[in-house]
């Protein structure tokens, strides 16, 4: 997995899109980050220090390529808003979904 700066993630997932189209999808998760790249430690051991300011991991993948994210919470509306407007421009690949006509009796 690639870790990109916020503006070259944006325009990686751009690329995505439109590698989608043909065929494939494109996975994105959001969650937050505490900053740790180790994993807890067992019991005994000292704990992890506890962040000052939790982060926000996000990834994008496309079948075997992947590219993620990290951002500040100074930054999280500014990248938001950049995040809306590439999903808004590239959601066109939904199928419209057919409107079923159930079958109940009339009540006299």
């Amino acid at each position: 997995m690639v870790l990109l700066e916020n503006d070259t993630f944006l325009s990686e997932l751009t690329k995505l899109f439109d590698k989608s189209r043909l065929s494939g999808s494109v996975t994105l998760t959001i969650k937050r980050y505490n900053g740790h790249n180790k994993p807890v430690p067992r019991d005994g051991k000292p704990p992890l220090p506890k962040p000052t300011e939790y982060l926000c991991l996000v990834r994008a993948a496309l079948r075997s390529k992947k590219i993620s994210t990290i951002i500040h919470s100074k930054d999280v509306n500014k990248f938001q808003q950049a995040y809306w407007t590439h999903l808004k421009s590239n959601i066109n690949g939904l199928k419209k979904l057919k409107k079923v006509k159930s079958a109940k009796p009339k009540a006299h």
